[in-house]
């Protein structure tokens, strides 16, 4: 059989077998690292859109698409842009975009925006079960297809279930994993409730579809070009089946003894030659980390050394585009053409070539236009204030190096990763006080290793300061603080830190302060926030700050942030806080669009739409004084 797909690869036999399945078919798929599954699913898609019987064939309409990240589904939809030929229309999603898309059909009186990600998961499943998926315009699905099966815990397991449960007798499914890369334990607290978990929804599915699963395997490796690359990959059938700790301290410290090959090396990230070589990459590049405080202390050193990249944000955060505030505030029309909406696109400045195309149909699509050939910008509005603007519609990635926590990395690939230097097991369960998940740290160590293409090095962890969460409580504000219990040095900059319910320069002049934003704030630049009084804002709150951008201001701390910082600062109940007068170290992550109320951007001169661009920031701020810049302590 000849290959039409350019320069796709031909299909092994495994993965032909894979995307010959019938529509209503259901497949398990185990696939390891590598194994080519994204190309697979891209033409198990084009075989159920275009199979040659037409009663056999479905419109992408019926076809569901899930994945865990933005990145992922991403990378999938450009995959299906370059290789379908008849999935074009195919839509991947978040399981968090498309639950919120259930709950908008099901319930769309209520406000979703600010309830949480797990919340709005089990709120869909509940939808689901009541019909949600039948109700008005909506489509139930007649094929489901999701990626790293192996990470359905809890709420997701369930969405999952309960979706297949009301459509089993109507609905196959292409549902692809490798337990050898579970690494979401950690969401479950309860140990006991985790090791329940693993290999759960496996499970679920055989006790389900005890006689019709058809169970298929992926094992050829494509990822890997070169014997570094390959080296953990012979033990993907060993992980996938570990729970006894002893036997995953065994495999960790195995592909750890791999990894610390001396000529894997790189030593420190400090050294020139590495810097340099970072510096004139032109490939892409992962330096991978264990967990957050590795990955914002790793991105504040690659700053400081001139070293471009990104760090990944957490999975549920979704900045909606600057692009989109700034197209809305240029017109007062209702809606536009698909001209106006490329004439009006072309004169943003962007730092990449938008597909004008794929944005139209997108947003008309996302905004249910229903005007022919007009997009709705009421709609395209009402996205953005209800937390429903697409993730197809999101900047694109082009930043070559990204920081990022082995968890956010999973499912891609880079042609060289980095990986911090792992510990050995004893010196995790000293570091770490709470009970370590050795099958859990051997597998994400797997996970790591994998991702890479051409090179795989490893590099030794920084310095790492001591974060700790205001009042000890798992979602308290984290901050940088000492072995005294009142040490405070610093916080750790978090979305929403920006006020977003007036404009940007409200007080003063907000159409210059946007213009200003557009013009010289990007991605990466270093700001502050500079505390404007003494005076806090509220009985629980601190005194105002304002965000600073080379002396300008182009923002203010939100009242969240005013409140995160009390709860830092006030030690004890007879504590008396005290304010920082800057907190430096700071970064602009990106310019982002927000909805406030109509008035305050009335007010501000900026239109009657309540739209605007802010930065959201991130890294580590410490506090320091503003006469001498010195450290400020307690």
């Amino acid at each position: 059989m000849t290959d039409a797909y350019l320069d796709s690869p031909p299909l092994t036999d495994e993965q032909q077998a894979v995307v010959e399945q019938p529509w209503d078919a259901r497949v398990l798929v185990t696939a390891g690292a590598g194994a080519g599954k994204t190309h697979t699913l891209v033409r198990r898609l084009d075989a159920l859109c275009g199979h040659e019987d037409p009663d056999e064939a479905l419109e992408a309409a019926e076809i569901l698409v899930l994945t865990f990240s933005r990145a992922a589904a991403r990378e999938l939809r450009e995959r299906i842009a370059r290789h379908g030929e008849r999935a074009r229309r195919v839509r991947a999603q978040t399981f968090d975009a498309w639950a919120y898309g259930v709950l908008l059909q099901a319930r769309p009186d209520e406000v979703w925006s600010t309830v949480g990600f797990d919340e709005r998961i089990t709120a869909a499943a509940q939808a689901i079960e009541k019909g949600a998926l039948e109700a008005g315009d909506a489509v139930p699905p007649a094929h489901v297809v999701i990626d790293e099966v192996q990470d359905l815990l809890g709420s997701r397991r369930e969405l999952v279930e309960t979706l297949l449960d009301r459509y089993q007798d109507s609905c196959g499914f292409t549902v692809v994993g490798d337990a050898a890369q579970s690494v979401y334990g950690f969401q479950i607290d309860d140990p006991g409730e985790r090791a329940d978990e693993t290999g759960r929804f496996f499970d679920w599915l055989r006790c389900s579809y005890p006689d019709d699963l058809v169970e298929l395997h992926l094992s050829h490796n494509f990822r890997a070009a070169t014997p570094e690359a390959r080296i953990a990959l012979a033990y993907g059938p060993r992980l996938q089946h570990v729970t006894d700790a002893d036997e995953a301290t065994e495999l960790y410290e195995e592909l750890r003894d791999l990894l610390l090959n001396p000529t894997n090396g790189l030593g420190d990230l400090t050294d020139p030659l590495t810097l340099d070589g970072l510096q004139n990459l032109s490939e892409t590049c992962a330096v991978l980390t264990r967990d957050n405080r590795q990955a914002l202390v790793i991105s504040d050193l690659l700053h400081e050394h001139s070293v471009e990249h990104r760090l990944r944000r957490p999975l549920e955060e979704r900045p909606v585009p600057y692009w989109v505030g700034e197209l809305l505030r240029r017109t007062e029309a209702t809606g536009l053409t698909e001209d106006r909406f490329r004439s009006l696109l072309a004169k943003i400045p962007l730092p990449y070539e938008p597909d004008a195309s794929t944005l139209w149909t997108v947003l008309r699509r996302a905004t249910r236009s229903t005007a022919r050939n007009v997009l709705d910008l009421d709609g395209l509005r009402r996205s953005i204030a209800t937390g429903g603007f697409p993730d197809e519609a999101a900047d694109p990635e082009t930043t070559r190096i990204v920081v990022s926590t082995v968890h956010r990395a999973k499912g891609l690939e880079f042609d060289r990763v980095i990986v911090l230097t792992p510990p050995p097991v004893a010196d995790l369960r000293k570091q770490y006080k709470e009970e370590v998940d050795v099958p859990a740290e051997a597998r994400a160590l797997y996970v790591a290793m994998t991702r890479a293409r051409q090179d795989l090095y490893h590099v030794h962890s920084p310095e790492l300061p001591m974060f700790r969460r205001a009042g000890g409580r798992k979602s308290g504000r984290r901050y940088v603080g000492g072995w005294r219990a009142y040490d405070r040095f610093g916080v750790v900059a978090e979305a929403g830190d920006i006020c977003r319910d007036n404009p940007p320069g409200h007080e003063g002049d907000a159409v210059a302060t946007q213009a200003y934003l557009l013009e010289h704030v990007g991605s990466g630049q270093e700001v502050l926030l500079r505390k404007r009084h003494d005076l806090p804002m509220g009985e629980f709150q601190s005194p105002p700050y304002a965000l600073m951008h080379n002396g300008r201001e182009i923002g203010e701390a939100s009242e969240r942030f005013r409140e995160g910082l009390f709860q830092v600062q006030k030690v004890n109940r007879t504590w008396d806080p005290w304010w920082p007068d800057e907190i430096h170290g700071l970064r602009v992550d990106v310019l982002e669009t927000v909805t406030g109320s109509v008035a305050a951007g009335a007010n501000a001169g900026l239109g009657d739409r309540g739209v605007w661009i802010v930065p959201r920031i991130t890294g580590i701020g410490r506090y320091r004084r503003a006469a001498d810049g010195e450290e400020q302590r307690a």
